[in-house]
């Protein structure tokens, strides 16, 4: 799951300054950085159950995705509390012994995040085992009730067109059987962007975990149940 240095195209910007006159005051109104919404309503549980990607691997649990999650979940208004499951090192197989546990270790959540596989591509495991585990995982979840969002992944070309195609496929046939909501591609906006991973070519850097939020927040936000 090594990312692939592509060229990344900068752009520069210009910030204008000096002895220019203040805009009229419906402009300045207009320029005023947005409000954040006030948070209002019940508390809403969301339980993100992953591995390294949610654990905070390399920028630590304070600016790991879940609790930017919550920040960015907060400031729509949103009474999120988002719980931090993730585990680094896990595979789906160790999702699937653990799932119980922490489902029952706490109130029943509103929504729960699954970011599970890329521990088993970076190991080899076979796609039909990744997909028989998920499978179980997103089973128990409906046994009780609880909606999930399903963080997909992708596997890289170099394992070879017939194993690409087998995991590629488990993310959306797993969302469509189990009627969870899926993100296509989790590391989208990071896995090209070498300034966005940290040395060893898998982890997000802090400033990259924020541009996942950014484009997964809403993915989540819909994803709650009213």
């Amino acid at each position: 799951m090594k990312c692939r240095g592509w060229p990344v195209m900068l752009a520069l910007a210009l910030a204008a300054c000096g002895n220019e006159a203040a805009p009229p005051a419906d402009e300045r109104e207009q320029l005023a950085p947005a409000r954040q919404a006030e948070v209002a309503g019940p508390e809403r549980r969301v339980l993100a159950f992953g591995d390294s990607l949610f654990a905070g691997y390399g920028v630590g649990r304070s600016h790991s995705y879940p609790a930017q999650l919550q920040v960015a979940l907060r400031a729509r208004g949103i009474n999120a509390r988002v719980t931090n499951s993730g585990v680094s090192g896990d595979t789906t197989a160790s999702g699937l012994q653990r799932i119980e546990f922490v489902l029952d270790g706490g109130p029943r959540p509103d929504l729960v995040i699954v970011e599970l596989g890329g521990n088993d591509l970076l190991r080899g495991i076979s796609p039909i085992e990744t997909r028989e585990n998920l499978n179980a995982i997103l089973t128990e979840l409906d046994e009780r009730n609880v909606p999930v969002l399903l963080m997909g992944l992708r596997a890289p070309p170099n394992l070879g067109e017939a194993y690409v195609k087998a995991f590629d496929g488990i993310y959306p046939e797993l969302a469509e059987r189990h009627d969870a909501a899926l993100v296509p591609f989790f590391l989208e906006p990071v896995y090209d962007k070498p300034q966005l991973i940290q040395a060893d070519h898998v982890h997000p850097t802090a400033e990259g975990i924020e541009k996942l939020v950014a484009a997964t927040v809403d993915d989540v936000a819909e994803a709650l149940p009213d």
